[in-house]
Order: C-alpha cells, then sequence, then structure tokens
C-alpha cells in the first residue's frame, strides 16, 4: 500500500501510474479562465471594439494578460503598434516557459507549432508538476487544448454579451483591465525590495509621461524601473 505522500507528490508517482486528478484540475481552471474571458470579451467591446476582434485576438494571441493590455490600450486611444508593443512585453515570459516545457510539445514539426502556441502560465504549471515524460506530455495537451476551448468559448459569449448589454460599466466590468492587471502584477512584487522599487519608480515614470504622450507610450517607458531593478541587484 502506497503512503500518503507518494500518492499525492507527482515526483514519486511511477510511468504507469494514473494521474486521476488531471482532468479535475483542468476543469477546475478552465471554469476560472472561462469567467476572466467572458469579462475580456463584455469589456473589449463595450469600449468599442467590434465582436470579431475580440474573438479573433484570443484566436491568433491566446494570452490573456497580453490581451487585456492591448484592449487598455485601445481604450485610451492608443495606436495598434503601441497595443501590440505593449502584449509582446508583456508575453516575453512565455518564452522561458517553452524552454522549460519543450520536451512535452513532441518532436515534429506541426506539433511544436501548434503546441507553442498552447504555452500559458497554466499549462506550464501543469507539466512543471509531473516527472515522467509520457505524463508530462499528456498534462500540457489536455490542459492546452481545454483551455483554448474555454477562453475562446467564453471570449466570444462575453463579446456577444456585450453587445446586447450595451454599456458594461454599470455592471462594473470596466474594473476587469485594472484588476486583472493588479493580480499579474502582485505576485512579483512579494519577490524582493529591488522589484517593489523597480515597479514604484517604473510608474512614477508613467504617471508623469501620461499627459505629454499618447496612450500605450507610457507603458513602455514604465520598463525604465528595471534599470533601478539591475542596480539594486
Amino acid at each position: 500500500m502506497r503512503t500518503a505522500q507518494r500518492t499525492l507528490d507527482p515526483a514519486h508517482r511511477t510511468p504507469g501510474d494514473s494521474d486521476p486528478r488531471l482532468l479535475r484540475d483542468v476543469a477546475l481552471v478552465c471554469l476560472a479562465d472561462g469567467v476572466v474571458g467572458l469579462s475580456f470579451g463584455a469589456v473589449a467591446v463595450a469600449n468599442g471594439l467590434p465582436v470579431w476582434l475580440p474573438v479573433l485576438m484570443s484566436l491568433l494571441v491566446f494570452a490573456g494578460s497580453a490581451q487585456f493590455s492591448a484592449v487598455g490600450v485601445f481604450a485610451a486611444g492608443g495606436g495598434p503598434v503601441a497595443a501590440a508593443a505593449t502584449g509582446l512585453l508583456l508575453n516575453t515570459r512565455t518564452a522561458a516557459f517553452s524552454l522549460a516545457v519543450a520536451d512535452a510539445l513532441g518532436r515534429s514539426w506541426p506539433a511544436r507549432l501548434v503546441g507553442a502556441h498552447l504555452v500559458t502560465d497554466e499549462t506550464a504549471a501543469f507539466v512543471l508538476a509531473r516527472t515522467d515524460p509520457a505524463a508530462r506530455r499528456r498534462a500540457f495537451w489536455i490542459s492546452g487544448l481545454g483551455l483554448f476551448v474555454a477562453w475562446n468559448v467564453s471570449v466570444l459569449a462575453g463579446a456577444l454579451a456585450g453587445a446586447a448589454l450595451g454599456d458594461t460599466d454599470r455592471f462594473g466590468l470596466d474594473a476587469a483591465f485594472p484588476a486583472v492587471l493588479l493580480a499579474l502584477v502582485l505576485p512579483a512584487l512579494r519577490d524582493g525590495r529591488g522589484v517593489r522599487r523597480a515597479a514604484a519608480a517604473g510608474g512614477a515614470v508613467a504617471v508623469l509621461a501620461t499627459p505629454f504622450l499618447p496612450a500605450g507610450v507610457p507603458v513602455l517607458l514604465a520598463l525604465t524601473g528595471l534599470l533601478l531593478a539591475r542596480r539594486s541587484a
């Protein structure tokens, strides 16, 4: 009979062990992402974007934080270049995730191309929790495909609902942009004093530049706060 530690710890599973919790965990994450996707679709349309744009963005980009930031720039009056640059900068972390989960994508070029599109914070977490190669591949593809479907369906539903409801500000959905971005930032702020100093410096630069520069550009200038983080490291 296996001990509780051996049962719960993925590192102690043998290649033949099943992973009965995988589908349950993926379903819960899909549910959470679906709620965020509904909010994204509704707020994007309420800020003047056509229904097809957030839907197409979700299919081609599939990165919640990047999509929220890009639509936020559009809503503030920024151009497509500033929106795309902001989204790309927020999504650079997936490059490190791709290296960490590369073995789970498969060896063929089609599998790698499709798999690269499915690399997210969540899929990386599912893969890194497992050591057996077969379990890692299974976790990646189940979570990746499940999250892709859940996100795109919820964004479409939210966009259609936003178009039908009209002004979503009365429901408080306009707070989704700052709330989601703040949730993404908070874990990093706990890492150390240097990170907090860099964030404060970058925020100050963005606030000071906002009255004088087009929307989206102050966000890019906020990256100057990284210079302070490098000096304090």
